[in-house]
């Protein structure tokens, strides 16, 4: 079924065309001694799956909640809201949610895939483009995945968020490489896998868990990039140059963090937005969720360099300066061992026939 049947909101709201101006570099030395950038590179090609095999789309997904997920992480549960529906508008209330957050982890998949589509066309080393390269063919994977959760489980999608498409603009249009890199491989990568990281472990469906794990495993090598290629940049930016990074990661943090209100389904239910939307910002469960985004992105920012007054400022204010501490090294480890766990799960319950 062609995905614009299944979007419950017209696509022509939402949908927009990007124009920008890309610097192509071509690079002629083929030996330019970054040696971690080609170890990642190693990686990268050793760790290619196919979404198709890994796998096992036999497993049957619940219609009334799609990924397994308790009630309480709905922002609107225990209100008069919530209260007031019957057992029939409560499932289509978890359905629409966890299709929305499916639908916009498609749609970021896909920006990533342009975006490091680009990054293979404008970063000058050539051990960077290797890597890039496979990155291209992570995404692709990345979209296959999730538009087949949504076409073939959920069978429900909804278009990309206003929010979402602005931070793509701003990343996928800025000419300079390593802006796209700072985008991307920091903020809507490191965004995205905390994201991930709530459904691979508190989803109850192992294939919807297994999506988010193997993703993330992906992801992390992703955002281990970004690292490497930014830590070395940029200490040469004159401080004209930082000021302008920063400045973009602290707007693009606030974005982020208030994007998640989740009005588009709140108006798609015929539920009261308002209501909703301050049921979203009073909610425990979403302001812990708020916080915990930024897990990933806090200790990556910290350590690419871009740490003046104005980003810890923003931190402080947001609540999440603890993760300055992080160790987002080990966090990424620990996301590829956990995809191996989900391997070893998955072979053994459906051996014993026993997957959900």
């Amino acid at each position: 079924m062609s995905t614009q049947f299944l979007y419950h909101l017209p696509v022509e709201q939402t949908q927009w065309k990007v124009e920008g101006q890309t610097t192509t570099a071509f690079t002629w030395e083929y030996e330019d001694g970054s040696a971690d950038l080609l170890k990642l590179y190693g990686k990268g090609k050793k760790q290619q799956w196919d979404a198709a095999e890994r796998l096992d789309w036999s497993l049957d997904v619940d219609p009334d909640n799609p990924m397994g997920l308790d009630d309480r992480t709905i922002a609107i549960y225990g209100t008069d809201i919530w209260n007031g529906l019957d057992a029939k508008g409560r499932a289509h209330v978890r359905r629409n949610l966890q299709a929305h957050t499916l639908s916009q982890f498609m749609h970021g998949e896909q920006g990533a895939l342009i975006a490091t589509a680009k990054i293979v066309q404008t970063v000058p080393s050539i051990q960077a483009k290797f890597y890039a390269a496979t990155q291209v063919m992570d995404e692709a994977r990345h979209v296959e995945a999730y538009a087949r959760l949504l076409h073939e489980k959920v069978k429900l999608a909804y278009p990309i968020t206003r929010t979402l498409a602005l931070l793509l603009e701003s990343t996928i249009t800025d000419k300079r490489w390593d802006m796209t890199y700072l985008g991307m491989q920091v903020l809507i990568e490191g965004l995205a896998l905390a994201a991930f990281q709530r459904i691979r472990d508190t989803s109850s469906n192992t294939l919807a868990a297994g999506v988010n794990a193997y993703v993330m495993q992906d992801e992390a090598r992703h955002v281990a990039f970004g690292r490497l290629a930014l830590r070395e940049y940029y200490p040469h930016l004159t401080d004209a140059e930082r000021d302008e990074r920063e400045e973009f990661v602290v707007e693009a943090c606030y974005h982020m963090r208030d994007r998640f209100n989740q009005g588009e389904v709140w108006e798609n239910l015929g539920l009261p937005v308002k209501e909703c939307v301050e049921a979203v910002e009073k909610s425990e469960y979403m302001k812990m969720f708020r916080t915990r985004l930024f897990s990933r992105i806090v200790p990556t920012v910290k350590d690419i360099g871009l740490w003046g007054p104005r980003v810890r400022k923003a931190y402080e204010d947001m609540g999440v300066m603890e993760f300055a501490q992080v160790d987002a090294q080990a966090m990424l480890e620990n996301d590829g061992r956990v995809a191996e766990e989900f391997d070893a799960k998955m072979f053994v319950e459906k051996a014993l026939g026993t997957t959900q």
